[in-house]
């Protein structure tokens, strides 16, 4: 017999959940663990809104199992620490990203690319080591192994940097693994949205000349005089990608719906790299020749290692990077998904939940 959420561990926890392939989500009372010897609790106070919410919520990649409490752009305040922490201490500010665990041994372990781990626990909605579910951050409090929680910047906020913590280092890892970190570089972002946005201010920061890539074209003036992009290119506009030929070095794409990869793989220089961080549901189509000419690559890129993401945080706090956000009460959370699916945020809904999520 299959124990209730609300049973499964000592402490009682509050969120809100999906139960079904709607994606509707509502309130739920279930269970987190006591604080082990390595533990850290802390208190959720924001929560970003990633797109993955939203596939996970409707089951969308095949393997949700229900009752599911999205959230993995977690930051808060520790309330409770185990007896054998080093790191943290009760009142610090920390954060907790995709990842709650992995096996600590393997060769991508050892490595700092737990990402990669194929014993990985993502931060909600799979079994944990225990065999019970994980469950994210649109919850009233949280309970992760200290190795998995990042130290937040003091002089990086909370509600705008909690996005960070997926979009963050899904931008900031392929820039840095890929060598587009270096100044003069010249890097392409294709989409203008959650990730997109993000994208640009860490390869700006790098030094890097940017290009983006939107099919909106009222989008050109955010990217031009908001975040400071060098170039905006309509990829709907033949002449516009026609002359884009051959003039990059990378390519951070963000976008998670079908779109043509010839025209970016056309816009690279001989040796680019286009590297996918968006996810979309269906295969994407390559032309043979559009890779084959310049000796190309197309990568693909999935956030980054628990070390590596406690540098990018350090990285956004030295350079003043965040992301523009829409605050919002946990109540609002199911008109917000409506908006996301068609695109309408600049361009990342943070939860309030130390202000809104009351347990009934």
């Amino acid at each position: 017999m299959t124990t209730s959420p609300e049973f499964e561990h000592p402490i009682k926890a509050y969120g809100y959940a999906a139960r079904d392939t709607s994606g509707l989500l509502s309130p739920l009372t279930f269970s987190r663990r006591a604080t082990g010897d390595k533990d850290v609790r802390f208190k959720v106070l924001y929560c970003g809104i990633c797109h993955s919410d939203l596939h996970f919520a409707k089951n969308e990649w095949g393997f949700t199992k229900y009752p599911v409490t999205p959230g993995h752009e977690i930051v808060g305040v520790v309330t409770e620490v185990g007896s054998k922490v080093e790191k943290f201490k009760i009142g610090d500010k920390v954060g907790v990203g995709c990842l709650v665990g992995s096996c600590r041994s393997c060769q991508s372990c050892a490595s700092d690319y737990e990402q990669d781990c194929v014993k990985q626990v993502f931060t909600y909605g799979v079994p944990n080591f225990d065999g019970t579910q994980t469950y994210g951050g649109y919850s009233d409090h949280m309970v992760s192994d200290e190795h998995f929680v990042l130290r937040w910047p003091e002089n990086l906020p909370l509600d705008s940097g909690a996005p960070l913590l997926c979009a963050g280092i899904t931008t900031y890892s392929p820039l840095r693994y890929f060598g587009l970190d270096k100044p003069g570089t010249k890097v392409g972002v294709v989409g203008l949205g959650g990730l997109g946005h993000v994208a640009v201010k860490m390869a700006k920061a790098f030094g890097a000349e940017v290009t983006v890539f939107s099919t909106t074209s009222a989008k050109e003036r955010d990217a031009i005089e908001v975040l400071k992009a060098d170039h905006f290119i309509n990829s709907k506009d033949e002449h516009q990608m026609e002359a884009a030929r051959g003039t990059l070095d990378g390519i951070i794409d963000t976008v998670s719906g079908d779109h043509p990869m010839a025209p970016l793989l056309n816009a690279l220089t001989p040796h680019g790299k286009l590297v996918l961080v968006g996810a979309p549901e269906s295969p994407l189509e390559v032309a043979a020749f559009s890779l084959i000419m310049g000796r190309k690559t197309i990568a693909g890129s999935n956030i980054g290692g628990i070390k590596e993401t406690q540098e990018m945080l350090d990285f956004a706090a030295e350079h003043g990077i965040t992301a523009d956000i829409e605050i919002i009460p946990i109540d609002y959370v199911n008109k917000a998904m409506e908006r996301l699916v068609k695109s309408d945020v600049r361009y990342r809904f943070v939860i309030d939940v130390g202000n809104s999520m009351k347990a009934e």
